[in-house]
């Protein structure tokens, strides 16, 4: 395989990332049929065939975001011959869900997760990783559309959590919500417009909490899927916290609780 170190462009025009990439198609194609992890592969514009097909199936099968993208967005990453496709490697493994909470349960814990919905800022998710490995969380759940990708600065500011701390990255956040919810798990969102205050939530029981982006908070269609909503207490004239400051505040109340 061709491998390549990727440093991140000081152009403004390159793409957010620092890390390893992999480029051309028999390289890329061999790395997703072994299993590769990917945070993202993006492929020229106009590429047919049943080339293109695999990789969109290979994607799809490993919950990969496939970006097609124009001839000149990957000339800015790798000068090289890429033949129209580039795979930017991820920096962790990503976690079945499905193999997570069996684990937790018959450690005989108490389910906690987090997920995370339509939140872009890499560091937002760094810290949030780490104050959710902090307090006890047992994974971050991610959706492979709308969410800022785990790259080395993600890495950084997590402190070593992300390293720790399973991630899941599932096809759709509802898919996660239905399957969470089948095993008894409620799902619960931090909202400004919730009627019940943070610290008069109950959070003894199996929990995920559901935490959206600032300003605009978890999307419509998925919060209308969960089981219910709170507030965190505000007093000041700004709109909202910090993402990651509030989903800090939340998983510390939810720890108080539990050591209770």
């Amino acid at each position: 395989m061709e491998h390549k170190p990727y440093k991140k462009a000081q152009d403004g025009d390159r793409e957010e990332f620092s890390g390893e990439i992999i480029y051309g198609r028999h390289p890329v194609l061999d790395a997703l049929e072994v299993g590769k992890q990917f945070e993202k592969i993006m492929m020229q514009v106009g590429t047919r065939g049943d080339f293109e097909k695999e990789v969109r199936n290979l994607c799809k099968a490993a919950n990969i975001p496939l970006q097609v993208v124009p001839k000149e967005k990957l000339y800015t990453i790798t000068s090289n011959n890429h033949q129209g496709i580039i795979g930017i490697v991820s920096p962790i493994v990503y976690q079945n869900l499905e193999d997570i909470l069996p684990e937790v349960l018959a450690k005989g814990e108490t389910p906690l997760f987090v997920l995370l919905d339509g939140i872009t800022d890499v560091r937002n998710v760094g810290a949030i990783a780490r104050s959710a490995e902090l307090a006890g969380a047992h994974a971050l759940i991610v959706s492979k559309k709308n969410i800022a990708a785990i790259n080395a600065d993600a890495m950084k500011t997590s402190a070593g959590a992300l390293n720790i701390l399973p991630v899941c990255r599932v096809s759709s956040l509802q898919t996660a919500v239905e399957y969470l919810q089948r095993n008894e798990i409620e799902l619960l969102a931090a909202d400004m417009k919730g009627k019940t205050m943070l610290y008069e939530t109950a959070f003894k029981r199996p929990i995920a909490i559901v935490m959206g982006a600032e300003g605009r908070g978890v999307n419509y269609d998925l919060l209308k899927e969960l089981n219910g909503t709170f507030r965190i207490p505000m007093v000041g004239k700004t709109d909202s916290y910090n993402v990651s400051v509030a989903t800090g505040m939340v998983l510390y109340e939810v720890m108080r609780q539990r050591l209770q």
